[in-house]
């Protein structure tokens, strides 16, 4: 924690998320604790005694006059438990300094762990539980308290078994598009061979050890392929939305949300949708491994773990919403809830805590998401690589002490850069030929084609925003390439992946 506070600078210093004054002349000021709350249960920080901040926001230094006598008085206040219920202090962390010919104390505190917080004052749970926001110290709401207490065990919300939910209460074309991607990612595997209910089950979607001793879906399972209706009557809350705003002229040029009524609303579908409408307008080749199609690049990469992360790592109690925008220089990801590992955790890897593991599981199981904790240091190395602008990483604050994660992902060049390759790519993005398009075209039919249950022309053509003719076009060469076929049923029928004649 030497990072927030350095004697040397402390002419510069100003008051912010981290950095609070208070006077304390000869005795410890009890709105000490409001801040040792705030900053355990937020991103830590230091408490400095014997300053007063000026109406300018600078610094002016009082003094102590008995600087032994405080520390006293904080120790034995912080080892009531009557005062505050956790100890994250020690006397490493209380130092005093001589400033001007003042005495000063500087309290460091530590982000407390995902197991310790909440952190709360005064034996008051509900009343005595802050959050830092800017320079102020904030009372949490019943919400965002009951946010951490779900946050502290190991197995999560996500693991609990419905006894109140049934099978049927999925959305079985999820279940079923969902396991196709399975089957195409595990060839041979004694899964695809299950049952629908022994596969669920396999996965942690759904289990059997329950009081009625019948396979009931579990949070994970109902929040993954559930309908909508049946998901917010256990998740009131349960919001999924996706915006595209391209026209500063309008509030959005597409939306897609969970409550739309014209599908399922699941988290499985809208990965599906929502990843698609994200990978667009990103330059990949086409290609093919056996019958399925491969177009992997590390932008894509990075593309969908920012999205699986938003998705397994949303708190879907909160009365929040799970928000994804699509800007034409960005891409913006935000979920309710803390990040558990702490932002700076996050950001070095090496550890991978989701706030839900078994959401992120089955994400994993069709080549979604990294489990090693490299996931959000891979996005930021391809983004160099690239020579996009910096992502950033945000936890923002409610008044109420609700939580926020904003992920932001630059889609523009870093200014100054003018290598070779950043000038080619930006050439590259900014002159698309008609053959790119029509090869963008092919990828994006070919994966509905690939994961939907009955794909006609209308739907793809409504699914891509283009026309029938154009889409009639792109299915033409790819029946020409031998890559799909037209299946008949009677007068109708559906494409399907894999040459062969109509």
């Amino acid at each position: 924690m030497e990072e927030f506070f350095d004697l040397s600078k402390f002419d510069e210093y100003r008051e912010d998320n981290r950095l609070e004054v208070k006077r304390a002349k000869d005795r410890l000021p009890e709105a000490l604790w409001e801040t040792y709350s705030s900053f355990a249960n937020t991103n830590g920080g230091c408490i400095i005694l014997g300053v007063k901040e000026k109406e300018d926001k600078s610094w002016h230094t009082t003094g102590l006059s008995n600087v032994d006598k405080i520390k006293k008085e904080f120790f034995d206040a912080l080892h009531n438990p009557n005062k505050v219920n956790s100890i994250l202090v020690s006397d490493k962390d209380v130092t005093d300094y001589e400033v001007n010919g003042d005495v000063i104390l500087v309290i460091k505190v530590p982000r407390a762990s995902r197991e310790d917080r909440p952190v709360y004052i005064n034996g008051d749970i509900w009343n005595g539980t802050y959050r830092r926001d800017g320079e102020g110290d904030y009372h949490c709401s019943k919400e965002a308290v009951l946010a951490m207490l779900r946050d502290q065990p190991e197995d999560r919300t996500d693991y609990r078994i419905l006894e109140n939910k049934e099978l049927k209460d999925l959305n079985w074309d999820s279940v079923h598009s969902y396991r196709r991607r399975y089957s195409a990612a595990h060839e041979g595997h004694p899964f695809n061979e299950m049952s629908d209910e022994k596969f669920l089950m396999m996965i942690g979607a759904a289990s059997d050890e329950t009081s009625d001793h019948f396979v009931h879906p579990t949070a994970a399972g109902l929040l993954m392929f559930g309908e909508y209706y049946r998901i917010i009557r256990e998740f009131p809350d349960f919001l999924l939305d996706y915006y595209e705003l391209f026209d500063p002229a309008t509030r959005w040029t597409d939306r897609l949300a969970s409550h739309n009524g014209d599908w399922s609303g699941n988290i499985y579908d809208f990965y599906t949708k929502v990843y698609f409408k994200l990978a667009a307008d990103l330059k990949k080749p086409f290609q093919l491994e056996g019958l399925y199609r491969k177009d992997d690049t590390p932008i894509h990469r990075a593309v969908r773990e920012a999205l699986a992360n938003c998705l397994s790592n949303a708190d879907y109690c909160l009365p929040m919403s799970v928000i994804v925008r699509k800007y034409p220089d960005k891409l913006v990801f935000i979920n309710p809830g803390t990040i558990l590992l702490g932002k700076e955790q996050m950001l070095r890897g090496g550890v991978s805590k989701p706030r839900n593991k078994l959401i992120l599981n089955m994400l994993n199981f069709i080549g979604v998401g990294e489990r090693a904790g490299s996931g959000v240091p891979d996005i930021y190395k391809i983004w160099a690589e690239e020579h996009y602008e910096t992502p950033d990483v945000q936890e923002v604050s409610g008044r109420d002490g609700t939580i926020h994660t904003i992920v932001t992902l630059p889609l523009e060049m870093k200014k100054g850069d003018f290598s070779a390759k950043s000038q080619a790519k930006s050439q590259a993005k900014s002159q698309t030929s008609k053959s790119e398009v029509m090869e963008q075209r092919k990828i994006a039919a070919f994966q509905l084609i690939q994961i939907g249950e009955k794909v006609t022309v209308p739907r793809i053509a409504e699914e891509m925003n283009v026309s029938e003719r154009q889409i009639r076009t792109v299915l033409d060469q790819l029946k020409n390439e031998g890559k799909i076929h037209f299946e008949r049923d009677g007068r109708s029928g559906r494409w399907v992946v894999g040459g062969s004649e109509d």
